[in-house]
């Protein structure tokens, strides 16, 4: 029966002989559009054979691929085109099914067309939305088929631009056809992941050989939009703006993997046009967990080159500061504690030499320049990624990273040349760095906030160090946070100019909170300037930075007492050249010189007293003729003018206390103060500077202690201190409290078991004691003081004292009162 059917044409389903008059007798006349209008009518109004019809469509195309009919082929595909765009019925499931089994037919093909073929039908099936959901859809085979179309390495240049495009294309619909349908297979998941974004970074890695083949600007726009990097990009960029806050690690673990694999860390070029296509296509709430990932894959390269990390570390500055414009939160700290962590690494691999520490057969040898030059990536990018942050956030990151400074002790300075001191050295070195990176650009109208207690007692305390360029960036960082008005240029050359008014200096009035912090502040500032001006290791920059604070001071955070005892803290530094007590080298106290008279020069036209101008311009003048050597013009050059001859300076070259005091007390300034001269306090901090040994610190300690008793003559004499002296006194405390930690868990553990009567029993026997106590104290402190008359015999034989007032009291007749 069914055969008989087969051979006669009338006697077969209609929707069979529907699907056969859509077909031509020529392929090339193309379908049959009445006969596909009729079969689509059909199809409407039966939707119950649609998925006969879908399944006929697919024996007939199957046959014809198999006949090499390819004709025939484009008419199915196109008829079942257009069947898709006109029913959304509900048996629409299994007409997809038919249908997606007719695409990976022609996907399967060796024949490109028939790929492009598949490929276009399969976009055109992924925009349309279905009314009704599947259950049971898989698109496994056509994410490993698109992503290997992308991977093509077809002879035919054109022909290979032609499949790649079309698998490009492929995975967009794959991904638009799933990713907002939960019912579908998770697109997100690694197995998918893991093929989707490397062929699509695969075509983005060729868009310079694409643009380079464009043969005329005529052709360029053509060339461009048919660009497979062009469209690969615009895929990633979907891909990625539809990835929700779970999905976001899953897509950028294969970008990291992509670029291990294919060493794209080392140009970088790449990875951070990579990234910021990522970063600008994220959601920027979804932006810390980039940058997380980012991190986590510094620190598993830890052991990696260094070209390698310095490029993760390129691409985590850019991404950084993307973020940073989003939602970075929490990250921020943790952001800065990995790039610390790793800059630490890489000065540990740059002295040691090795990975591990130790130099074997099998070691990989460390080039130090690659680690110097990671190092200053990470310090660029912990500067880039902190002049993106509020000021409140930088103020933490400000603390974070001074807390990671190691700080300095005497070990340091009386132990040099070793590992550690020198790992110290560079770690303080980078640090600070860091530190001045992050300063850089700080606007804070409070300098309270802006240099608190404990991070100013911390980073003046690495100022007292011997190492010249710790002190060097120490200044520079004081500098960069006093600053608020962009006036640290202006004073980047020392000089004496005759009208300061060409500076163009923004000057505010000091704010009661800078009076605040210098009231608190100042002594310490002026005393750690005092001490690094007599520092023997310093060059031109060091004092180039010292005018640079004491002017900024002067202009940022002065009133008249401050302006009082910068005046005071220059004239004592023009003593310490003049006096030498330290040994200065010649060129050291002719800067000294020149630094007072160029500050002076400018403090005196700020202050605006005609008769404090006239002195200072006088003593320039003097030494423009006698003594040039003092002023910064011949001083602070390339090469500097000398003399050797400095302890014979005449008065007229100096610039007098007394004079200036006499000028400034006539203008309201305190003259009282002004007299006085200035002598640093010292204290236990300056320890960290001297060339003292520990022993001569301690001998200095006992030598003044003795020297400061009142009972010197009674005492005994002082011990030796010596070694076994500390050690049995650091083993005594040790047992002392060992003894008073016993004594406490035997208390608690007995109040813990014993009984209740015998608690209370003991408590009750320490309240009858601290009574009794009590009672002496009240007899003696109640008890009448004794008569002056003498004593009376009480009963039982015993004396007894006994008052007479006062008035009844007899005195001598010699008694004056």
């Amino acid at each position: 029966m069914y055969g008989v059917c087969g051979c006669c044409g009338a006697l077969r389903p209609r929707y069979k002989r529907l699907v056969d008059n859509i077909f031509p007798e020529d392929p090339e006349d193309g379908l049959v559009k009445t006969n596909m209008e009729k079969l689509t009518f059909y199809a409407l109004s039966a939707p119950e054979k649609l998925d006969r019809i879908g399944a006929y469509l697919s024996e007939r195309l199957i046959r014809d691929v198999g006949r090499h009919r390819y004709g025939y082929v484009c008419i199915a595909m196109e008829a079942l085109d257009q069947l898709l765009m006109a029913c959304h019925c509900q048996s629409i499931n299994l007409f997809v099914e038919s249908f997606l089994k007719m695409v990976a037919k022609l996907l399967e093909s060796e024949k490109p067309n028939l790929q492009i073929l598949g490929t276009n039908s399969f976009v055109k099936f992924a925009n349309i939305e279905e009314d009704t959901p599947s259950y049971h859809r898989s698109y496994d085979f056509f994410v490993s088929r698109f992503s290997e179309m992308c991977h093509s390495s077809h002879d035919d240049l054109e022909i290979k631009t032609k499949i790649r495009m079309s698998g490009i294309k492929g995975l967009q619909g794959v991904v638009r056809k799933t990713v907002n349908d939960e019912l579908q297979a998770n697109i997100w998941d690694p197995q998918h992941m893991d093929k989707i974004v490397p062929s699509l970074l695969f075509n983005l890695q060729h868009v310079e050989e694409a643009e380079s083949r464009s043969p005329s600007p005529l052709q360029a726009p053509e060339k461009e939009k048919e660009s497979p990097a062009e469209l690969a990009e615009r895929c990633l960029r979907e891909l990625l703006g539809r990835a929700a806050f779970g999905n976001i690690k899953n897509a950028i673990k294969p970008v990291l993997i992509h670029l291990d694999n294919h060493s794209l860390w080392e140009p970088k070029v790449f990875a951070i046009r990579c990234f910021k296509i990522i970063m600008y296509s994220i959601q920027p709430q979804h932006s810390h967990l980039v940058i997380q990932q980012l991190l986590g894959h510094l620190d598993a390269n830890s052991r990696s080159a260094a070209t390698v990390r310095a490029g993760i570390v390129e691409v985590l500055s850019e991404a950084a500061v993307i973020a940073a414009t989003g939602s970075v939160g929490p990250t921020v700290l943790e952001m800065f504690n990995t790039l610390l962590r790793q800059l630490r690494l890489s000065i540990d691999y740059a002295l040691t030499g090795s990975y591990d520490g130790a130099v074997s057969l099998g070691t990989k040898i460390i080039k130090e320049h690659e680690e110097r030059m990671f190092q200053e990536a990470v310090i660029k990018t912990v500067g880039s990624f902190a002049s993106t942050l509020p000021t409140y956030q930088r103020s933490e990151v400000i603390l974070f990273i001074m807390s990671k400074v190691p700080r300095p002790s005497l070990h340091q300075a009386v132990d040099t040349g070793r590992t550690g001191e020198n790992r110290n050295r560079l770690t303080q070195i980078m640090l600070l760095k860091s530190l001045l990176q992050v300063s850089t650009g700080f606007q804070c109208n409070n300098m309270m906030s802006a240099l608190p207690s404990n991070f100013l007692d911390r980073l003046l305390s690495t100022a007292l160090m011997e190492d010249a360029e710790i002190r060097l960036f120490v200044l520079e960082i004081l500098i960069s946070f006093i600053d608020r008005h962009g006036n640290r240029h202006k004073f980047s050359t020392i000089s004496t100019l005759s009208d300061i008014s060409v500076l163009k200096l923004k000057v505010d009035k000091c704010s009661r909170q800078d009076t605040v912090f210098m009231k608190k502040h100042s002594q310490q500032l002026y005393r750690h300037i005092y001490l690094s001006c007599k520092e023997e290791t310093n060059v031109q920059k060091h004092y180039e930075a010292l005018y640079g604070l004491l002017a900024l001071i002067s202009i940022e955070l002065a009133n008249e007492e401050v302006v009082v005892d910068l005046i005071r803290l220059v004239l004592a530094v023009q003593d310490v050249a003049q006096v030498n007590e330290e040994n200065l080298p010649v060129y050291n106290r002719c800067a000294l010189y020149a630094l007072g008279a160029a500050y002076l020069n400018l403090i005196s036209q700020l202050t605006t007293v005609p008769a404090f101008c006239q002195h200072i311009h006088e003593v320039i003048e003097t030494r423009k003729k006698e003594a040039p050597y003092m002023l910064p013009e011949d001083v602070f050059v390339e090469r500097p003018r000398l003399s050797q001859n400095l302890d014979g300076v005449v008065i007229e070259l100096l610039f007098r206390q007394s004079k200036i005091s006499e000028v400034l007390g006539g203008s309201g300034y305190n003259s009282d103060r002004l007299c006085l001269p200035y002598i640093p306090q010292l204290t236990d901090e300056d320890r960290l500077s001297k060339r003292r040994s520990i022993g001569e610190t301690i001998s200095l300690q006992v030598e003044v202690e003795s020297r400061n008793s009142p009972e010197k003559e009674e005492r005994v004499p002082a011990e030796e201190i010596t070694y076994e002296t500390l050690k049995k006194a650091i083993v005594d405390s040790v047992a002392v409290e060992e003894q008073e930690r016993e004594r406490r868990r035997q208390v608690v553990e007995k109040f813990q078991k014993a009984p209740f009567e015998e608690i209370a029993a003991h408590c009750g026997a320490r309240a009858s004691l601290l009574q009794s106590k009590l009672n002496q104290i009240f007899e003696i402190t109640i008890r009448p003081p004794p008569s002056p008359s003498g004593t009376i015999t009480a009963a039982y034989g015993q004396p007894q004292n006994h008052s007479i007032p006062v008035y009844e009291m007899k005195f001598p007749d010699l008694c004056v009162y």
